[in-house]
C-alpha cells in the first residue's frame, strides 16, 4: 500500500511538475488568462462523459444489477475510473468495479465478463481510430514519422483482438497446452483445476455478455464512440481557450498518442509519459509555452479532476475497507464467490 501511494504522490508531482518546467515563467501569464467559461465548459465535457459510460454499464449489465438507474451508475463508473486513475497501471479499476456490482448481485465471473467486453469495445474503437488517423496522415502529408508511431499501437490492437477470437474459439485447446506447461512447473492439480474453473466460468459469463441483443451491443458500442469523442475533444478546447486553432484531428492524434506512451510508465495515470509525449507533439506546433500550459490545463481536468471528484464517490459506495485493498492489490472478494 505505501509503495502505491508513493506512485500515486510521485505521478500527482509528475503532472504538475513536467509542464512547469517545460513552460517555464511564461506560464504565470498564460494561465491566468485562461477563460473560466472555457474551463467549466471542459468540467461539463468531463460529466458528459461519466453519464456516457454509465448508460455504457447500464446497457451492459442487462439488469443483472436489478434496477440500477443512471445516477447510480454514474457514480459506480466514477468510483472505477478514480481508481483507475488512483493505482499502477489502473489495476485498481477492475477490483472496484467487481466490488461495488457484487453488492448488487452480480457474481465477479459476470462483472469481469463485462469489463473484458467494455474493453473489446474500446480496441474496436481505437483501432479504428488509428486507421483512419493513419490516411489522415498520408492525405495531409504530415511528418511521416507520425505514421509509423502508429503502426506499433496498432500492430499491438489488432494481436490482442486477435488473441481474444482465438482464445475464444480454441479455448479448450489453450487450456490442455497450458496445463501440460503447469504441470512441468510442478503446479499442483488442485490449482490447476480451481484455474481451469475460473477460466470456464468467465468463458460462460463472456459469452452471456456477447449474446446480448445486436441492438443492445450497438448501443453500447456507440455510446463508447461518443464518450471517446468528446473525452478527446477536450484537448482541442484547451488549445481554443489559450488562442490556437489546431485541427480537431491533430489534438485527437496527439492525445492517443500520448495516453498510449503513459501507459508505458509505471506511475498512476500514465503521468510522466504522457506530458513528455503530448509535449514533444504540440511544441512544434503552438510553441514550448503554449504546449505546456495546455497540458497542464488538460491534465488538470482530465486526471486531477477525476481524483477529486471521484474520492468523494468512491468513499461513500465503496468505503475505506475497499479502499485499502484496492491500494494494497488484494481481491476484492473471495474466490469462492465465482
Amino acid at each position: 500500500m505505501k509503495r502505491t501511494l508513493w506512485l500515486l504522490v510521485a505521478g500527482l508531482f509528475a503532472v504538475l511538475a513536467i509542464p512547469v518546467m517545460l513552460g517555464g515563467r511564461d506560464l504565470l501569464h498564460l494561465l491566468p488568462g485562461f477563460p473560466p467559461g472555457i474551463f467549466a465548459l471542459m468540467l461539463g465535457m468531463v460529466l458528459i462523459c461519466w453519464l456516457l459510460n454509465g448508460a455504457k454499464l447500464r446497457v451492459l449489465l442487462a439488469g443483472r444489477a436489478g434496477e440500477m438507474g443512471l445516477m447510480r451508475a454514474t457514480g459506480t463508473v466514477m468510483a472505477t475510473e478514480f481508481a483507475i486513475c488512483a493505482t499502477p497501471g489502473g489495476s485498481g479499476g477492475p477490483l472496484t468495479l467487481i466490488a461495488l456490482l457484487t453488492r448488487r448481485g452480480v457474481r465477479p465471473a459476470q462483472t469481469t465478463a463485462i469489463f473484458a467486453v467494455d474493453q473489446i469495445i474500446d480496441l474496436l474503437f481505437f483501432l479504428c481510430s488509428m486507421v483512419a488517423m493513419m490516411i489522415y496522415v498520408i492525405t495531409r502529408s504530415i511528418d511521416a514519422r507520425l505514421g509509423w508511431m502508429l503502426v506499433m499501437p496498432m500492430t499491438l490492437l489488432c494481436l490482442a483482438l486477435l488473441g481474444v477470437v482465438l482464445m475464444s474459439r480454441y479455448h479448450r485447446s489453450a487450456l490442455m497446452v497450458s496445463g501440460r506447461i503447469l504441470s512441468r512447473m510442478k503446479v499442483s492439480p488442485r490449482l490447476q483445476q480451481t484455474m481451469v474453473r475460473r477460466i470456464l466460468i468467465f468463458k460462460k459469463a463472456f459469452t452471456e455478455t456477447l449474446r446480448l441483443p445486436p441492438s443492445a451491443l450497438a448501443l453500447a458500442f456507440g455510446l463508447g464512440i461518443v464518450h471517446w469523442i468528446v473525452r478527446y475533444s477536450i484537448l482541442f478546447v484547451t488549445l481554443y481557450g489559450l488562442g490556437q486553432h489546431l485541427d480537431w484531428a491533430w489534438t485527437f492524434l496527439v492525445q492517443m498518442l500520448s495516453m498510449a506512451a503513459g501507459q508505458l510508465t509505471l506511475l498512476p495515470g500514465g503521468a510522466g509519459g504522457a506530458e513528455l509525449s503530448s509535449s514533444a507533439l504540440l511544441a512544434p506546433m503552438v510553441g514550448q509555452s503554449t504546449a505546456a500550459a495546455a497540458i497542464l490545463i488538460w491534465r488538470a481536468v482530465t486526471y486531477y479532476f477525476y481524483l477529486i471528484a471521484g474520492a468523494p464517490i468512491f468513499m461513500l459506495m465503496a468505503g475505506r475497507p475497499l479502499l485499502k485493498k484496492v491500494f494494497e492489490g488484494r481481491k476484492a472478494e473471495k474466490p469462492s464467490d465465482l
